[in-house]
């Protein structure tokens, strides 16, 4: 994978943390234009979690799609930097999507627990929070075309993970502030398709997080795939390491709905 630098100049926090965002590009070779999916580990936005990095990036490039990885910031940074990080990221590659053969108009950000927080973010806060950077990205749209969200964390308010959170928000956050980064209690107009996953036994992040954000997709016509799987741990990534064959399916699921969609 190709390392890019999301950032001309160094992010820091003010503490000894100078971890430095980027994106691992994992671009199919060919002339042919192709969607892209950019992957965002999870990891309770205090680290990133490897199984849901590269190995998905290989896998979605074996489904015929460009893939990269998000590497962006966790705890000790907080809002809005890991939401920075993503749109930028989309607005790197719209920016590009000549060069890399990606239809620009088929971006797609997938997100794993926390990761799928950040994802969702991406379709909420594209228009809130500035992601520029003094060149020529800064001219495109940071909205993401679709979504992907993989037992998402998705409420602050709904059954929460609080360590998210916390991390993302710091030790004094409000019942307000929660609102507000809770993205059932968002949807807007122009929020992008979704597709979601769940286990219905998810211990860590329950399923009504992905049940309640479609419902609100929902309110607001706003196309999306669910699947609830009814075992599974939180965490299960791709599954392979894991005795729970039926969610193995979820990337070719995906695949599917967005080759509907002309991906």
């Amino acid at each position: 994978m190709e390392k890019l630098l999301l950032w001309s100049d160094r992010k820091s926090c003010g503490g000894e943390d100078d971890f430095q965002p980027y994106l691992e590009l994992s671009l199919l070779p060919g002339d042919e234009a192709r969607g892209m999916v950019i992957v965002c580990p999870g990891g309770g936005y205090s680290h990133r979690a490897a199984h849901e990095g590269g190995p998905v990036a290989e896998k979605f490039n074996g489904l015929g799609f460009h893939a990269a990885v998000l590497q962006y910031r966790t705890a000790p940074y907080r809002y809005p930097a890991p939401q920075e990080d993503v749109l930028r990221s989309v607005k790197i590659i719209r920016s590009r999507a000549a060069e890399w053969r990606v239809k620009n108009d088929k971006i797609a950000v997938l997100g794993f627990s926390a990761g799928g927080h950040l994802a969702c973010s991406s379709g909420i806060v594209f228009d809130e929070v500035r992601a520029d950077n003094g060149d020529a990205a800064d001219a495109v749209s940071a909205r993401p075309d679709a979504t992907i969200l993989c037992y998402p964390v998705i409420s602050g308010v709904n059954m929460p993970h609080n360590g998210s959170f916390m991390q993302l928000l710091g030790e004094a956050r409000s019942m307000q502030e929660l609102k507000a980064f809770s993205w059932e209690c968002r949807v807007k107009d122009n929020t992008p398709p979704s597709f979601l996953w769940h286990t219905a036994a998810d211990p860590g992040v329950p399923v009504e997080n992905s049940l309640n954000f479609a419902a609100a997709l929902r309110a607001k016509n706003i196309p999306f795939e669910l699947h609830v799987f009814p075992h599974g741990r939180h965490g299960l990534g791709l599954g392979v390491d894991d005795n729970v064959a039926e969610i193995r399916v979820w990337p070719e699921l995906c695949a599917t709905w967005l080759r509907k969609m002309d991906w």
